[in-house]
């Protein structure tokens, strides 16, 4: 019996570990095991129709698979299920099999023989096909007759649709898997109802290969929490999740030594935000023990109430990028952080669209804030302030402004921010909203204007600590040189108002900046490099929204670039290293959004190189900068000139309008000298260091165009400028590491729960590219290692005489043949071993095994060294101890022997004295007795 074990355990082992395409006929795949489990790990939290619908799904896909045994070509024959039933056991279980798993065989058993039709029969029954909506629908075919078909549709009609129209459905088994891949038939309508099955199901993460597909559910789904941490940490738990790509990268970065990120993308609304802090969760808990964990994570209600706005898309949009690169110990423990932010949306502070809001903070301010800190810095309602009172929109439903105030305090509290630069913090907020109150009225026939003298005025100048009259000068004029003079120039009253609304923006970005620098001087402390970090890049989605303006065509323009480095890392370089390293490779085709850049990125006559040439004309206009770009760029084929201020660009996620009005002032950013000035006279401590930064980066060299426009009296960097060059600084930080692709998914634009608009999602997953994904994947070589490492790694699994060689390629071909790997799993490059999906995991886990077998040898011979030396050591010590008492209780002896000696002679002296006084004493006696006698 002991011997049947040895020959059945090893055989059951690598049918459970092969991938898909690598297990004798009548194996399980791996798509049916992960179901199973899926379905075992998720019914749990699922309502009663919910279960009985899945388990009817999984009912009608054993119906399916029975008698498909008949057709070589399908892979899902009945001895598959039958396999697929027998859970796994130990070596001590093999004899007593226990009972099949009840979910699969017990409808399979009842309904095994109900339809015994070829599965080639049966898979001509169902096609998709396209309703006048542009929506997919499954219908069975009733007949075929020419070019036409007769089909069904669930509700039971009847429509003749042209033959060449139809889209093959795979079978029912199939539905709900949670890896794209596992499709029989790849096409647009199957991926859209896998994703549409999954998501009614609340399984809203699916792989698309090695990208992760995660579906807005817009309400809370029980997939998170320590539970499903300590599940995708120990492996029992793999079904899609971003824990599971987050400990991918974990694993990864400390096997192969090499920097990760995880790189989030999606449309405004998709979720991006959330995943990005799921994600840090996961990092938190497993890199967790030094502390800094905790403060990394309360970094997020500080960004995002500072960062984050209500827009009509999605009522925690944030309107800038970030990018979170934390950094572990050689134990694996987190040990620092640090965050850059890209591009805040300054506009959003003094202008918001009806129904939008600005940002979070000035909301959860107005609501939160102690009676003694309103008095304090003279803090009223939100409908109070003009700058927020103009979209109409102060709160946000089901969101307490004031208790996420309480949130952002403990927060800053945590990043040690003090409760001195909290007040002054707040003050500033309060500051920028009293600055929107501020007005002006005309003074003269030139409409000249000046500050009225009122609350607003006044209070602005009480919290930033200057004076009233400097800052009516400051909003009221502006001074130029002319030569060696100095002329005061008075403003108009559009003017004035653009310079009040400029100091309002400057000051949020630059207390923005501020708050950043303070979060990552509390991230940096005992923080220790050590070349191992996890970035996660949470970046604005692509936006098209009625009216799209300069903040659109940054944020888009990012997108377009992050979109390249997706096709570079999946398609270009994937396909470019099997062709460089001479594979058998077929090339898959994608679309690639290169001309898009170009257009953007080509120099002189680019989208960035106009716009900066035109902001560097003082008479420059947004038409003459619109006519410009017609002019030249026409031609072009992602280009196209609208009417009056407006052009269209294709990009990769769709054609999206600009309306150029404003591009040139946001563009500039111009914050006059006199105004930076103001801020520098200031008595509070953060106008002083807000002026100081400005001074400083006004002072540096500048490497593109400047521009000195409208009086300006400093000369800066462009903000598109700026902007591509933080760009390029991200691109090349994020090449320098192994990326990890999680893509949200917004699956409807009400924000509504359980709704799944088809032509949405379909939009999103072909600019997504997630079907070439798909494709490169299935018919690719995902995994490749050079022959180097992997003779390295597995080298010391064959036999001494095989693994003495020195030519690593003969190592790793012997190795291959010794597992027998197949050789359709596997092709041999010039520098690099390249694998099918799954192959390394047999490898790995009969190394895993191998090394474990070792340690338990080391282990036991180790024992028995430790337990051999102990008992000599015990030896040892007691001969010692017998030598040290015997000399102790011979000294002790030869004491006890001295006393001796020396009592008996002073017991002698004594008897000898009192028998010497005795004798005397009767001598005495007797002399006197005898003299009485006389």
């Amino acid at each position: 019996m002991l011997q049947k074990k040895s020959q059945v355990l090893p055989s059951f082992q690598s049918i459970k570990s092969m991938p898909v395409d690598f297990r004798f006929a009548g194996s399980p795949t791996s798509e049916q095991s992960e179901n199973v489990n899926l379905v075992n790990s998720n019914t749990a939290c699922m309502s009663v129709p919910e279960k009985n619908d899945l388990e009817n799904g999984l009912v009608e896909g054993a119906e399916d698979s029975v008698g498909s045994d008949v057709n070589e070509d399908s892979p899902y024959s009945r001895a598959a299920i039958l396999v697929e039933q027998i859970p796994s056991v130990g070596d001590e279980d093999l004899d007593t099999v226990p009972t099949p798993l009840p979910l699969v065989s017990s409808f399979h058993r009842e309904r095994r023989w109900a339809d015994t039709s070829s599965y080639a029969a049966k898979k001509k029954l169902q096609s998709w096909f396209q309703l006048p909506n542009g929506n997919w629908e499954l219908g069975k075919i009733l007949s075929t007759s020419g070019t036409e078909s007769v089909i069904s549709p669930p509700d039971g009609k009847v429509l003749k649709v042209k033959t060449e129209s139809l889209v093959p459905a795979n079978p029912d088994i199939l539905d709900g898997v949670d890896d794209l891949m596992q499709l029989s038939y790849l096409n647009e309508p199957s991926v859209l109802y896998n994703l549409q099955y999954r998501y009614n199901r609340d399984m809203i993460y699916t792989k698309a290969g090695p990208v992760l597909v995660a579906i807005n559910p817009f309400k809370e789904v029980p997939l998170y929490g320590n539970n499903y941490i300590e599940a995708y940490k120990n492996k029992s738990m793999e079904s899609p999740h971003v824990y599971a790509i987050t400990d991918t990268a974990i694993r990864e970065m400390i096997r192969d030594e090499v920097n990760q990120s995880i790189i989030i993308s999606g449309e405004s609304g998709a979720g991006k935000t959330e995943t990005a802090k799921i994600a840090m969760q996961y990092l938190a808990t497993l890199g967790g023990g030094s502390g800094i964990e905790y403060e990394i994570l309360k970094t997020n209600p500080i960004l995002e109430a500072f960062g984050n706005a209500k827009t009509l898309r999605n009522d925690n949009s944030s309107r800038f990028g970030k990018l979170i690169e934390i950094h572990f110990s050689e134990t694996g423990k987190i040990s620092g952080a640090k965050i850059q932010t890209f591009l805040l949306e300054k506009s959003r502070v003094v202008q918001c669209m009806e129904g939008e809001r600005s940002y979070h903070i000035f909301y959860q301010l107005c609501a939160g804030a102690s009676p003694k800190l309103r008095e304090k810095i003279s803090l009223k309602i939100a409908s109070e302030y003009k700058y927020l009172r103009q979209s109409n929109c102060y709160t946000i439903t089901g969101v307490d402004d004031a208790e996420r105030f309480r949130v952002v305090t403990e927060a800053l509290d945590i990043v040690h921010v003090s409760k001195e630069d909290q007040e002054s913090v707040f003050a500033m907020l309060a500051a920028v909203l009293w600055l929107g109150n501020v007005s002006f009225s005309i003074v003269d026939n030139e409409n000249h204007v000046e500050p009225l003298a009122d609350e607003g005025l006044i209070t602005v100048a009480k919290l930033i600590g200057c004076n009233v009259g400097e800052l009516k000068l400051a909003l009221s004029t502006r001074k130029m040189r002319v030569g060696n003079d100095t002329i005061v120039q008075k403003l108009s009253l559009s003017q004035a108002i653009d310079t009040r609304d400029a100091l309002a923006k400057s000051i949020y970005s630059c207390l923005f900046d501020w708050l950043v620098e303070q979060v990552n001087k509390s991230l940096a402390v005992g923080k220790r490099i050590t070349g191992r970090s996890i970035s996660i890049l949470d970046i604005y989605g692509f936006e098209s929204f009625e009216r799209n303006s300069f903040e659109q065509f940054c944020i888009n323009y990012a997108n377009e670039r992050l979109q390249q480095h997706f096709n570079r890392h999946l398609f270009k370089l994937e396909q470019e290293e099997y062709i460089q390293d001479g594979i058998d490779w077929t090339k898959v085709d994608f679309e690639d959004n290169q001309d898009c850049l170009n257009l953007f990125e080509k120099k002189p006559l680019g989208l960035l190189s106009l716009l900066d040439e035109e902001s560097t004309f003082p008479n420059g206009t947004d038409l003459t900068f619109a006519n410009k770009l017609k002019q030249h760029l026409n031609s072009n084929s992602c280009f196209r000139g609208e009417r009056d201020k407006a052009f269209s660009v294709s990009h990769y996620a769709g054609e999206v309008t600009y309306d150029t009005t404003g591009f040139l002032e946001k563009n500039r950013d111009l914050l006059h000298l006199d105004s930076i000035q103001l801020l520098s006279s200031c008595s509070c401590h953060l106008p002083q260091i807000f002026a100081s930064n400005m001074l400083t980066q006004s002072e540096k060299p500048a490497v593109g165009p400047l521009y000195k426009a409208g009086g300006a009296d400093s000369q800066k960097l462009s903000v598109a400028t700026k902007f591509k060059g933080q760009l390029f600084q991200l691109m090349q930080r994020l090449e320098n590491t192994t990326p990890h692709f999680i893509r949200c998914i917004k699956p409807n634009n009400s924000q509504s729960p359980g709704s799944y608009e088809q032509g949405l999602v379909l939009q999103q997953l072909r600019c997504c590219g997630v079907l070439e994904v798909v494709r490169i994947s299935r018919s690719g070589f995902p995994t490749r290692m050079s022959h180097h490492k992997f003779a390295r790694r597995y080298g010391f699994l064959l036999l001494e005489s095989v693994s003495s060689s020195q030519d690593p390629l003969s190592v790793s071909v012997a190795i291959l043949h010794q597992f027998d790997i197949s050789p359709e799993m596997y092709q041999v490059g010039y520098t690099k071993l390249f694998f099918r999906t799954g192959q390394i995991g047999v490898l790995e886990d009969t190394r895993n095994h191998t090394l474990h077998g070792i340690l338990r040898v080391q282990s036991c011979f180790r024992g028995h060294r430790a337990r051999a030396y102990l008992r000599e050591l015990k030896r040892g010590i007691c001969v010692l101890q017998s030598f040290v008492r015997g000399e102790k209780i011979r000294k002790e002896y030869e004491v006890l022997q001295q006393r001796y000696r020396a009592a008996v002679v002073i017991q002698r002296h004594i008897k000898s004295t009192i028998c010497g006084k005795k004798y005397k004493d009767i001598h005495r006696a007797s002399i006197i007795l005898q003299s009485g006698k006389c």
